[in-house]
This record gives structure tokens, sequence and C-alpha cells, in this order.
């Protein structure tokens, strides 16, 4: 399976970087997966958490609130007004 670049940034700094299988966010239309391959998408990120499980399987999660997603050649950007890495 084909790994995806991901970028997770608030209005003020980078979240997180780095390379994944899967990433999960909440859109407006609802929750969305995406894995390699996934076709281009640009979607309205909606308050809620967000789930990046990283090539090794750990699970990297944040919260995130208002912003937008944006998947294209396996690169995901998420940009949100606030975002946060959870405990």
């Amino acid at each position: 399976m084909t790994d995806l670049q991901v970028s997770l940034v608030s209005a003020d700094n980078e979240v997180w970087s780095g390379q994944a299988k899967q990433v999960v966010a909440r859109t407006t239309e609802g929750e969305i997966g995406i894995l390699g391959g996934h076709e281009p998408l640009l979607a309205i990120l909606a308050s809620g958490e967000v789930r990046i499980t990283v090539t090794d399987g750990t699970v990297i999660k944040a919260n995130a609130a208002d912003g937008f997603l944006s998947v294209e050649n396996n690169n995901v950007t998420i940009v949100a007004r606030d975002a946060e890495l959870s405990e």
C-alpha cells in the first residue's frame, strides 16, 4: 500500500508532519478515511478528532477545528484554525 505524506497545520504553527498509512477526519459531510491512492479531494473540516496512523502502526490523535482537508497525489494537507495533539 502506498504511504501518504501528511501535514497538519494550525493558523500559527505546524502541528504534525510525516508519513502515514491512513488519515481519518471529520468533515461537514461526515467522517472520512483516506488511504494511499485516494482520489483528489477538497473538504471542509468540522471540529473533532483527526486520527493519523503512521507507518509503524502508531496512531497520532489531534483535535482540530474549522478549516479544510485536501488530498492530491498521496499528499494530505489539513489546515485548521485551531489544532493541537491529544494526549
